[in-house]
């Protein structure tokens, strides 16, 4: 975690969800959206799954809702709009995941303001977030042996 935490105020840690990682395992995504619907990982996994597959706007809808549900989840212990949000701590990752995804999904929809918005609350947060899920990403891409050229030739 960064050095922006120049108030001192101490971070917040969300409660591991019971059940959420058995279900996230076992279930389809919308399964576990609607088992745990005030859970934002879920909805996080679905904007991710959207917007890979060029559903932008679904994108967008489900990071918003995984983002809100993060924001009552935070404000439920404590958080008053400010201080960090570490990444380490895994049950934080929903609500950081959905507001990368959120920013994602905003730019794809043109909303720049949103982008901006979302990139300096993730950073705020936790300054390795951005990172984490950078790299995450970059492990699922297919290494260059799986891609095939094929010319006229």
């Amino acid at each position: 975690m960064g050095d922006h935490n120049l108030l001192d105020v101490p971070p917040t840690l969300l409660d591991q969800v019971d059940g959420l990682a058995q279900a996230l395992a076992n279930d389809p995504l919308t399964r576990v959206a609607a088992q745990f619907p005030a859970a934002s990982l879920p909805w996080a996994l679905l904007a991710q799954h959207a917007r890979t597959h060029g559903q932008y706007i679904e994108a967008y809808a489900y990071a918003r809702t995984g983002y809100h549900r993060g924001l009552d989840a935070l404000r439920r212990k404590g958080w008053k709009g400010q201080g960090p949000i570490p990444w380490q701590h895994e049950p934080n990752r929903g609500f950081l995941l959905s507001l990368f995804e959120l920013g994602k999904a905003a730019e794809l929809i043109g909303e720049d303001d949103e982008v901006a918005r979302t990139h300096e609350f993730l950073v705020a947060s936790d300054d390795s977030a951005l990172d984490a899920i950078l790299a995450d990403e970059a492990s699922h891409l297919p290494g260059t042996e799986a891609i095939v050229i094929r010319g006229t030739d």
